[in-house]
């Protein structure tokens, strides 16, 4: 009888083991290790390191103490942190609509009027160039004083406007910014999607008699939603976490309407040196981008897709 029973544990300890022990697993760990190494080395750690330093008074100066949850009470108590915030999601809204908005007219043209591989690169350099590259040579464009857009402004007999350093102009200039760096790399993913919707679906809604506007309604961006979903969320989140355009172009200011999250938790880190306030302001970040990713999959219904 105990024969019997522990035939079957020994089973599936031989089924487990040749299942994670055989030539094909261990070519795949073989793999897979350098990326899994990287991850826990540079990720993983960092964070739960991030998470502990959130409940200390480090400065980077002495030894962490625990202190609990004062940091984040702090941090709720605190009128530049909500103003941060704020600033932040006034950045999203101008920059995500947008940049959406245009990588979808982009992408379509890429897919029905532009042919040319060279025409579609140029769309993308934008992307490739590093955001302090982008950021310093917006700020000079933007200059009123040594700029071009300066220098054309005067030659019209009109005084140009200070586009960083103006509050109510800064943001949407840094937004602007970012909309032209970033919207081609959007509209290339788009386009890739686009590229996976069946040709036969527009033969079919042509011969039904419906315009170009209709069936880009009912047939192009239904059918582009999971794309669209990725997009939307990896765009969102890279726009909550805006640092380096702020950082050359305006610093946080003028009299902080840029101050954006990240600039915030960059000042307490390594301003202030209150490193621990600091991380416990990432921590918060990280669960406000958890839940706007996840309302944003939800709605969106970003596991299924029209084309099933």
């Amino acid at each position: 009888m105990a024969q019997a029973l522990s035939a079957p544990s020994n089973s599936n300890r031989e089924s487990w083991t040749r299942r994670w022990f055989n030539t094909e697993a261990l070519t795949a760990w073989v793999f897979i290790l350098p990326s899994l190494v990287g991850f826990v080395t540079f990720y993983a750690v960092p964070a739960v390191r991030g998470l502990y330093f959130s409940f200390t008074d480090w400065d980077m100066l002495k030894d962490p103490n625990f202190i609990g949850f004062d940091n984040y009470v702090a941090i709720f108590q605190d009128k530049q942190f909500w103003q941060s915030l704020s600033v932040t999601v006034y950045y999203v809204l101008l920059n995500i609509p947008a940049q959406t908005v245009l990588a979808v007219l982009l992408a379509v043209m890429m897919d029905r009027v532009v042919k040319s591989t060279l025409v579609r690169s140029v769309f993308i350099l934008p992307w490739l160039l590093p955001a302090v590259i982008v950021g310093a040579i917006w700020a000079w464009v933007l200059n009123p004083g040594l700029g071009p857009i300066g220098s054309i402004f005067r030659s019209l007999s009109l005084t140009p406007p200070g586009f960083l350093g103006s509050p109510d102009l800064a943001m949407p200039s840094v937004a602007m910014i970012n909309i032209w760096q970033y919207t081609g790399n959007a509209a290339l993913l788009i386009f890739a999607g686009l590229q996976t919707v069946p040709k036969e679906v527009y033969e079919a809604g042509s011969i039904d008699g419906a315009s170009e506007a209709r069936m880009f309604w009912s047939i192009t961006l239904p059918l582009l939603r999971p794309v669209l979903v990725f997009v939307l969320v990896t765009t969102v989140i890279g726009s909550f976490q805006v640092f380096d355009t702020i950082a050359v172009t305006t610093t946080g200011g003028p009299v902080g309407a840029t101050r954006v999250i990240l600039w915030y938790i960059f000042e307490f880190a390594f301003s202030r040196f209150q490193m621990g306030y600091a991380t416990a302001v990432s921590v918060i970040l990280f669960l406000i981008l958890i839940t706007i990713t996840i309302i944003q999959m939800r709605v969106l219904s970003a596991n299924s897709s029209d084309l099933a």
